[in-house]
Formats: structure tokens, C-alpha cells, sequence
């Protein structure tokens, strides 16, 4: 984690100026230093240090922030987790320190580390993790030396209060919330999205990290008389889909929209509305085989990530020179053009700002009795883009009760895993390899194939 040093130095500097606003209330940047510094001493007493993984799941946002600064300023990685997380898939996670309660701010002698840019200073999940956990780690370096651009592109300043609405364990949220503390302003952290408290945030927030389909909600409360100063939506997590940012010009926000992966940070940006293009300090290819249309998107920067925690196995690949890619696909680019995004090559479903796995849902559902086979893909939605369908194969058979498939996914899978929509049909269309087809399982679905039913 980068940024304890620098809360430290507002706390000298501005120590009036508030850090944080969370469930439990408002904290100065001297408040906040101070609970940093005490719950770090308490950490070093039971062994954090360098090299000391330190696995967190809280679930007050502030909590949460404090402890992970503490753990930075002993010199151990802090390793964010679900606090919702059954007792199996902590128990799954390797860690020299488990904290799930806030620790008690000690006394004792300051504790004084030396960073080094090469320390793992950050790890989290994605949001395919249950089942099969894959937290992706990062270097101090991947983190801090990043905080400018994106500063510079969003014009986030010290004078700023920075709304962060959801979970700071993913990796959009938890960039946004310590980016806004190295910058000195303030952050402002429900710890979830909630529509209903949102007026009384936007009287307050400059502004606001968000994923494209909670936009329109903010516009849409703005235009009721929130009485708001925000003037810039920081938006990723999926592509922005179009007039959003049109709309957003004419109630006096500007939108920054990215693209990026928790492997490898900030991709592509697009700061006036002509298309995403390379991040400062980000190299990008885009490698078509021969005789194919579009190409896997590759990448070269200062801020990739160091790699999964523990060898796990995922998407991400690097090649001998250094580029890393996770699968995604584009059109043909050339430097100076515009990238043009055509989805995950993996099959990943991003649904509601979330990145869901297909392989870790079909992996947990496939233990259901009466299930022969099983193919996870995406169903377009107004709202969250994507939700999550599970396609059964049943052969000459029945399909299992929905509700036990429902029993097993609540069990075994996070919220955002869990299919919303369920199918079966006798057999699923196969590639010569024999393994289930995944593009023609979906555009069946897309095609209302009639031998595919719904369970209901």
C-alpha cells in the first residue's frame, strides 16, 4: 500500500483538513495519522513486517483504509478481503496475519520503515475469486508512480472530496480511495452504492469514481436538485455506452473513462469524448493472427501488476520482453489511433461494474447432482450490462430443482457470481475438442433457440 507516508505528511501540514468520511463518521488527516500510526505499532507487535502478507476483511470502508495504511507503514502487504467470505475461503487464503476485527490503536515507539519501490505494497481479489482464489499483487512502484497522471487527467486536487460508492476490495474502488488520500483530499466512503443516500453525497463530492450504469443514476439525481458540485465522473470498469457522456456535459460533468484489468492497471483513457487511447506511459499492441479480424491486446507500462499471489492460475500471460496481456480483444491499432475494445477474450462477464469468471461459476455448479455439463456465458441487461446465465446440460434427464442450483450457488459463489438466469437443454453444442462452445451456447440464447428452456 503507497500511501501511509503521505497521509503522514498532510497530517503535518493540513492537519485540520478532513481524510475521511465513512459509516462511523468524519476523521482529519491528524485523526486519521494517528489511529495509522497505533494500529501500525500493534501490527509490528505481532510480527508485520516486510515480507508479512496480511489478509483484511473489514467491512467499514474507514476500518478498512486504517488498517491497510498501518500494515503499509509496518512494511507488510495488505491482502484485501471480502468480509462476507465464509470461514473455508479465508481458511484458503494463505497469510501470515488474519484481521477481522479493527485492532486496537497501541502506544509504543513510532514505527519507521524504509519503502522500497519494489516492495508488494497491495493485493486483492477479483470477483471470480471464489473457489478458485486469485488475488492479483502489486509492487509499491506500480501504484505510486501512476497517482499523477491519473491526478493530472481527473484534476484531483487537495481541495477535492473524492466519492468512492462501493467496496474498497475491488480494485477500481481501492485505487480511487488512496489516490484521493495522496492527493490530500478528502474521501468520501459509503462503503457501497446506495441510490438513496446518494443526494446527501453528491452536496458534497467534486468528484466521483463510478462504473458506466451508475452514471445515469447520478445524472438523473442531479438533475432533481441534488444542488451538487461535481464537476468530473472518473467511469471504468466496462465501456461507456453512448450519449452518456453527452449527457453528462450538458449538467456540467466532465467524464474521464478508461480501460484497464485489476492485472494491469490503467490501460486507455479517454478524457474528451475521441476515444480511448494509450495511458501516459503505456504501450499497447494489438496481435492479429493471420487471417483473423481482431487481435489480442497486449501491454507494456510502468504500472502492471507483479503477478497472482501464490502461482494461482488466471488470464494473465507475459511474454519474454515484458508485454502482458489477460485476453482481451480489440480491432487492428497502430500507434496514435484510437483502441478499438471488442470484449474479453477470456468470456469474462462484466456485470455491474464486477468481473465475473465463467470457469469459476461452471466449477462450483457442476458439483450439483442431475448437472452433466454446464456453460456460463452473458446476457445483455439495460441496466448492469451483463448478468450472469448458466446454460445445464441434462441429457435424457430432468434438471435439478432451481432452487437447489440456486442452494449451491449461494454456497459456494459470490453475489455477483450467481447466475440470474438459468437454462437447460439435452446436449450443448461442442468444438472438435469436445469441449462445450461457448460463443454458439450464447448466440443461441441470443437467437431464442427453442430447444433451450428456462427454469423457473
Amino acid at each position: 500500500m503507497p500511501v501511509a507516508a503521505q497521509v503522514l505528511r498532510h497530517a503535518s501540514t493540513r492537519p485540520h483538513r478532513q481524510a475521511v468520511c465513512g459509516l462511523g463518521g468524519e476523521l482529519s488527516y491528524a485523526e486519521f495519522a494517528r489511529r495509522i500510526r497505533g494500529v501500525a505499532v500493534h501490527l509490528s507487535g505481532r510480527g508485520a513486517g516486510r515480507g508479512t502478507l496480511a489478509a483484511i476483511s473489514l467491512a467499514d470502508p474507514v476500518d478498512l483504509l486504517t488498517v491497510v495504511l498501518a500494515a503499509d507503514l509496518a512494511g507488510a502487504t495488505p491482502l484485501l478481503c471480502d468480509p462476507s467470505w465464509d470461514a473455508r475461503m479465508r481458511e484458503a487464503i494463505p497469510a501470515d496475519l488474519r484481521i477481522d476485527a479493527m485492532p486496537p490503536v497501541a502506544d509504543g515507539s513510532p514505527v519507521s520503515p524504509s519503502p522500497l519501490p519494489g516492495d508488494r505494497s497491495w493485493a486483492c481479489f477479483g470477483s471470480g475469486s471464489t473457489g478458485r482464489p486469485r488475488a492479483v499483487v502489486r509492487t509499491r512502484a506500480s501504484w505510486t508512480t501512476s497517482f499523477q497522471q491519473v491526478g493530472e487527467l481527473a484534476g484531483i486536487g487537495p481541495e477535492d472530496v473524492v466519492l468512492v460508492p462501493g467496496p474498497l476490495t475491488s480494485s477500481l474502488y481501492g485505487f480511487a480511495a488512496v489516490h484521493a488520500l495522496a492527493a490530500g483530499a478528502t474521501a468520501l466512503l459509503p462503503g457501497r452504492w446506495s441510490p438513496g443516500a446518494l443526494t446527501a453525497q453528491l452536496r458534497r463530492a467534486t468528484v466521483a469514481h463510478l462504473v458506466p450504469h451508475y452514471l445515469p443514476v447520478v445524472l438523473d439525481a442531479l438533475r432533481e436538485g441534488a444542488g451538487s458540485p461535481l464537476r468530473t465522473a472518473v467511469v471504468g470498469g466496462a465501456a461507456l455506452p453512448g450519449g452518456l457522456r453527452e449527457r453528462a456535459a450538458a449538467a456540467g460533468v466532465r467524464v474521464v473513462s478508461y480501460y484497464g484489468a485489476t492485472e494491469m492497471s490503467f490501460v486507455a483513457v479517454d478524457a474528451d469524448g475521441s476515444g480511448l487511447r494509450p495511458f501516459p506511459g503505456v504501450e499497447v499492441e494489438v496481435r492479429v493472427p493471420t487471417g483473423r479480424s481482431l487481435g489480442e491486446v497486449w501491454v507494456r507500462s510502468p504500472w502492471l501488476a507483479e503477478g497472482y499471489l501464490a502461482g494461482a492460475a488466471g488470464p494473465l500471460r507475459v511474454d519474454e520482453d515484458g508485454w502482458m496481456s489477460v485476453g482481451d480483444v480489440a480491432e487492428p491499432y497502430r500507434p496514435g489511433e484510437v483502441l478499438r475494445l471488442r470484449g474479453r477474450g477470456d468470456g469474462a462477464i462484466q456485470t455491474g461494474g464486477a468481473t465475473v469468471v465463467p470457469e469459476d461459476v461452471e466449477e462450483v455448479l457442476r458439483s450439483v447432482p442431475g448437472v452433466g455439463d454446464i456453460v456460463v456465458v452473458g446476457s445483455p441487461h439495460p441496466e448492469l450490462g451483463a448478468v450472469v446465465t448458466a446454460v445445464l446440460e441434462v441429457g435424457s434427464g430432468t434438471p435439478p430443482p432451481r432452487a437447489a442450483l440456486e442452494s449451491v450457488a449461494r454456497g459456494g459463489l459470490d453475489a455477483a457470481q450467481r447466475p440470474r438466469r438459468w437454462y437447460a437443454v439435452k446436449s450443448l453444442p461442442r468444438t472438435p475438442a469436445g469441449k462445450p462452445a461457448r460463443g454458439l451456447v450464447a448466440a443461441r440464447l441470443a437467437g431464442g433457440d427453442q430447444d433451450l428452456w428456462r427454469l423457473t
